[in-house]
């Protein structure tokens, strides 16, 4: 048979794989420019959201080393983890170093003012692990298994609470009793005692106009938060107490120096710094 009469067979290709990865490599190409694209926006605002709290912390003019511009590296790109945390306090932005410097500032200035009660061991002020606490001992304030406040401790309550009236900060008052059941006319319990004793001076702090009721609170312990063992007199005599936490609204933790950890139930001796 004559060859000119035959149609050519097609050859079959064994690449036409490549249109099919062409095609995965540009999808994938184009998605990687999105989440690019998406990325340095995203540092964007950022860097917009730190450069408008920097410029309140200036307007506001406090503590200008916390308003000063965060340090920038080689490529101008912002140090993150120079920038501070903050909390509001009120109506005023401060950073939790400042605020702990705050606080020792407010309890340097109430051992002065309170030198007598503090010589006396009727009152104790330290730092605590939520803020600054004030102690009020019951030998000062209160008749035993009584949360009728003494007359003659009107004066120092005046006086703290004056105090703590200008400042930015809530108040805390917790009653805490020893370990001694009680179990009178008035007080089935150590709960009702701490709980009456906590409310008593919060009504006075209320009846005084000096702080503002949004910023107390006021809640009884019992005796679950000893700061000294209660096995002896004096020990359970520091345990019965009034303590008066000055703290920030969002009650960050503050390390004590020097003060009373608590933890659940145990206690660590406290050394008054005064």
């Amino acid at each position: 048979m004559s060859m000119r009469g035959r149609v050519p067979r097609s050859r079959v290709s064994n690449e036409r794989w490549i249109v099919s990865y062409s095609d995965l490599v540009t999808l994938l190409f184009g998605l990687f420019v999105v989440m690019f694209a998406v990325a340095k926006q995203d540092q964007h605002k950022q860097s917009d959201v730190s450069q408008s709290v920097d410029e309140a912390f200036r307007a506001l003019g406090i503590f200008s080393a916390v308003g000063a511009h965060p340090s920038q590296g080689a490529t101008g790109s912002n140090d993150k983890a120079a920038m501070p945390v903050n909390i509001v306090l009120g109506e005023s932005i401060m950073a939790p170093a400042a605020v702990k410097q705050d606080l020792e500032r407010m309890r340097k200035d109430l051992s002065q003012t309170l030198s007598n009660q503090v010589a006396t061991h009727t009152v104790s002020i330290k730092m605590g692990q939520d803020g600054l606490v004030i102690s009020l001992r019951e030998a000062g304030f209160f008749n035993s298994g009584s949360a009728t406040i003494k007359p003659e401790s009107m004066p120092t309550l005046r006086q703290i609470a004056a105090k703590l009236g200008t400042e930015p900060y809530d108040l805390r008052i917790e009653g805490h009793t020893d370990n001694v059941p009680i179990h009178t006319v008035e007080f089935s319990s150590n709960w009702e005692l701490s709980a009456a004793r906590a409310t008593g001076i919060a009504r006075i702090f209320l009846d005084m106009k000096a702080v503002a009721p949004e910023r107390i609170s006021a809640a009884g312990y019992a005796e679950f938060h000893p700061v000294a063992p209660n096995d002896t007199d004096a020990g359970r005599a520091q345990n019965r107490r009034v303590d008066l936490v000055v703290l920030p609204r969002n009650k960050l933790n503050f390390a004590a120096s020097g003060g009373a950890a608590q933890q659940g139930g145990s206690w660590r001796k406290i050394t008054d710094d005064d």
